[in-house]
């Protein structure tokens, strides 16, 4: 069996690439990956101030800003790094997902995956995807087995039904499998599930059609803690290959439910009317089986904050 975790002293002589640490999952892996020990070039495009509170060895940081969309930035933030952890999240800008924004995500995941082709000291990319680059399709309830990471969304379908987190996360990771497979990057993607954080609100994109994904025992949340050990422990195990979906919670039954849509409503709204008679629970029809059998020995290094 492979390592679960790469030896202290392999760990100290590696730099790695966080794009875009100035987000939620990035300035968690850059906090995480300098606690592990690494030396990592922090690629955003926030504020410096995002990863300057670290608590943390500062002289094993460096700081870039790295447009995914500027080629040239994403190679002078990758130079002399052996990895790079990737993930997209909207501008500030434009935060909402739409026809457009799924535009810019394949443009970026493109222009990443070129210039880690043309660094020769990459040897891993970690691609942060989606749960909703594999859910969506027109015969979900016809599927004899549980959904896993080789199944993809329906674009097509995705398209018709307006569901533009499904369309950006499902052509991005796509276009990253094709130029990885094309130019020899080896590449894993971690698709996680809906993000627990506190500012969750019910206008998350990922949240659209989540009366069906609860219906067809798709609908999983991740907590960050074990989103950011998912993409350390896929980076750091030499077995790790393909894609890994990431979550450790379903919601799948009337209390979950109501739980969820209590932390989404603002704090003075009326809360969902609670039906203690309906008690069903729907029956997982997805698997993450693949994930939880490479970080069985994954030695975890949570924060305590």
């Amino acid at each position: 069996m492979a390592p679960s975790s790469l030896p202290d002293e392999v760990i100290s002589e590696k730099t790695v690439c966080v794009m875009d640490a100035s987000g939620r999952v990035g300035s968690a892996l850059v906090r995480r990956l300098l606690r592990r020990g690494y030396t990592v070039h922090a690629a955003l495009h926030g504020e410096y101030e995002i990863v300057e509170g670290v608590c943390c060895n500062k002289k094993k940081l460096r700081v870039f800003p790295a447009d995914p969309l500027d080629y040239h930035s994403i190679m002078d933030a990758l130079k002399g790094c052996s990895a790079l952890f990737y993930s997209f999240e909207p501008p500030s800008d434009h935060p909402n997902y739409d026809e457009y924004m799924a535009d810019v995500e394949v443009r970026a995941a493109h222009n990443v995956l070129e210039a880690c082709a043309q660094t020769d000291t990459i040897e891993k990319v970690v691609f942060t995807s989606s749960i909703t680059a594999v859910i969506w399709r027109d015969d979900r309830n016809s599927t004899p087995s549980d959904l896993d990471e080789r199944n993809w969304s329906d674009v097509n379908f995705c398209r018709k039904f307006k569901l533009w987190h499904g369309v950006s996360k499902t052509l991005a990771e796509r276009t990253a499998w094709a130029l990885a497979m094309d130019r020899g990057v080896n590449m894993v993607s971690v698709n996680g599930g809906l993000l627990m954080a506190d500012h969750l609100t019910i206008s998350n994109p990922y949240l659209k059609g989540a009366a069906e994904m609860f219906e067809d025992g798709v609908f999983v949340t991740v907590d960050l803690n074990f989103l950011v050990d998912a993409h350390i422990s896929v980076f750091e195990d030499s077995s790790s290959y393909g894609r890994y979906l990431c979550f450790n919670h379903v919601i799948n039954s009337n209390q979950d439910a109501i739980h969820l849509a209590n932390m989404l409503l603002p704090p003075q709204s009326t809360p969902p009317p609670q039906s203690l008679e309906d008690t069903r629970v729907y029956q997982q029809r997805i698997s993450n089986k693949k994930l939880n059998k490479l970080m069985v020995d994954f030695r975890s290094e949570v924060e305590v904050e």
